[in-house]
This record gives structure tokens, sequence and C-alpha cells, in this order.
């Protein structure tokens, strides 16, 4: 009698590994293209009474401070300046927005 040879079974991988490639690349290109996509398009209600606030310049306060100088509304103060314009606006309630370096 022959002895048979033991032979591994073995599965050819190569179309699977293709077909995997395949999706990958399909899913990375459909995802591009769905970015326009991501942005919401709301129809949110319109108020019919009621006043509109609009944010003007004397409504808020913007303070920028460096090492060596002092904004405040875009504008450059000395520290005289600014302390000055702080003492006169201290019994205003306006937002301040302070911005340091």
């Amino acid at each position: 009698m022959k002895r048979r040879s033991r032979e591994s079974a073995t599965i050819d991988l190569t179309s699977l590994i293709d077909v995997v490639f395949l999706l990958l690349i399909f899913f990375m290109v459909s995802t591009v293209f769905k970015k326009e996509d991501l942005a919401l398009l709301l129809n949110l209600p319109k108020a019919e009474q009621g006043e509109n606030k609009q944010e003007k310049e004397d409504d808020k306060l913007l303070v920028e401070l460096t090492k060596d100088a002092v904004a405040i509304n875009g504008k450059k103060k000395s520290l005289e300046e600014a302390e000055a314009y702080f003492a006169k606006s201290a019994g205003k309630k306006i937002p301040v927005h302070l911005r340091a370096d």
C-alpha cells in the first residue's frame, strides 16, 4: 500500500484581499462626496413679536492686554486712560470681552 502525503488545505486569499481593498477605496471615495451634505439646513421659526436687539459697539467692552499695552474697543490707550475709562463705565452693566497675551 502506498502512503498518502498529507497536504494542508489552504484557501487562496488573493481574491479576498482584492475585494477588501476595492470596498475600502469605494467607502473612502463615497465619504469624500458626502461631506457637502453634512451641513444642516434648518428651518427655524421666526419671531413675530419682540425687539430686535443688535449688539452695538457701546453694548460691549473689548479689552486687549499685552505686556506693554492696553487697548479698549480697538483703540490703544495708556494705563491711566484705561483706568479712567473703567472708572467712568463702572456702573454700567455691559459684557466685557477680555483678550490677554
